[in-house]
């Protein structure tokens, strides 16, 4: 990627500082109770509720997915990302390809400094046709699989099959915590968007002006990140707002809670923000998988957990228009901030807002 173009570079105040503090506060749950037919589950649905609660994130270990799962993909995207622009570009996704290879994304209208491949869970993935309100086209994502290295397709699908199963888990846990039954969310996924990327941050000669993805909320319900031993994720912790970098703990798994939990449990859980710094010396790569519900779904806090004592917090959108719009984003620098769960909060409605509320359906 050459020197740092002024398309990289952070505004001031958003630039990443060289020195860090590390997240030791970010909890590590272990999920080796889940194993046991007989374990008591209580515990650990305390923690991962007060993780969700005080951070927004939270580490996993004993989560069942083989590490030998995890490595075939990693090793498959290392060879991926090694090859030629020439040869990752002809699996580029664009405008009307939504899955594939992309170097040039935006977060927050900066560049990142990064390439990535997409890939769905579900192939072919059924998707509104545009963020238009009163378009009820729908189309299907399709996944794009380069020719080289051969065996990326099956590592993929295998380690997603396995994501799948570990999200499922950790949906029930989190319903458990907020009092639902285990299974409330379950039937939002059925026919999910849910997606997984490939993520490859080369060196950057000036990591102090560049950050790999900018501050920034997942939008979806929930996050399962891989990352390798370099590190460089970076969470604004909700104590003081100091940014923080979360360690690398071997064989865990990143969990976070997305826009759509918050929304969910009408603010009992938050989408905590993150970014990704850049190193000057070291490549990283990483592997977030993005457990998103059905293009059709509505997205309001639960009538289980709303009364007139808490009332909802956000009027109801529409997933699939949602991320339509947000995808858009990713081909051209805006003028405006992209669309945000804040645009749906009730007490902040005014009439600057109506075009973002207009997604409804």
């Amino acid at each position: 990627m050459g020197e740092v173009d002024e398309a990289f570079v952070q505004a001031l105040e958003h630039r990443p500082k060289l020195s860090f503090t590390e997240a030791e506060g970010i909890p590590l749950i272990d999920l080796s109770v889940l194993a046991n037919p007989n374990g008591n589950i209580d515990k650990l649905v305390s923690e991962i509720g007060n993780a969700c609660k005080n951070w927004g994130f939270f580490q996993v270990i004993n989560h069942g997915v083989a590490l030998e799962t995890r490595q075939k993909v990693e090793n498959a995207s290392r060879k991926f990302f090694a090859q030629t622009s020439e040869e990752k570009r002809k699996v580029s996704r664009d405008e009307k390809r939504a899955l594939g290879y992309y170097d040039t994304e935006h977060t927050k209208n900066v560049r990142d400094w990064k390439e990535v491949f997409d890939f769905s869970l579900q192939d072919p993935t059924l998707a509104p046709a545009s963020p238009a309100p009163d378009d009820k086209e729908i189309t299907e994502w399709h996944n794009q699989w380069p020719d080289f290295p051969p065996e990326i397709r099956e590592a993929c699908e295998e380690y997603a099959k396995e994501l799948e199963k570990l999200a499922y888990k950790l949906m029930e846990l989190i319903a458990l915590s907020l009092g639902l039954p285990e299974n409330r969310f379950n039937s939002f996924f059925e026919d999910q968007t849910t997606f997984l990327r490939l993520n490859h941050y080369p060196p950057c000669p000036s990591p102090d002006l560049a950050l790999g993805v900018g501050r920034h909320k997942d939008s979806g319900a929930l996050t399962v990140l891989a990352q390798d031993d370099v590190g460089g994720l970076e969470v604004k912790r909700k104590s003081d707002g100091e940014w923080v970098l979360v360690k690398p703990t071997p064989d865990a798994f990143i969990i976070n809670v997305g826009d759509i939990i918050q929304v969910w449990s009408n603010d009992a859980y938050e989408s905590v923000e993150h970014r990704v710094m850049v190193n000057s010396e070291k490549e990283r790569f990483s592997v977030p998988f993005f457990f998103n519900p059905a293009h059709y779904t509505m997205v309001k806090p639960l009538d289980e957990l709303t009364n007139e004592k808490n009332p909802p917090k956000y009027r109801p959108y529409n997933w699939g228009k949602f991320i339509t719009t947000r995808k858009l984003s990713n081909f051209k620098k805006l003028d405006v901030e992209n669309i945000q769960i804040y645009h749906f909060k009730l007490q902040e409605l005014s009439n600057k807002l109506e075009g973002a509320l207009s997604i409804n359906s």
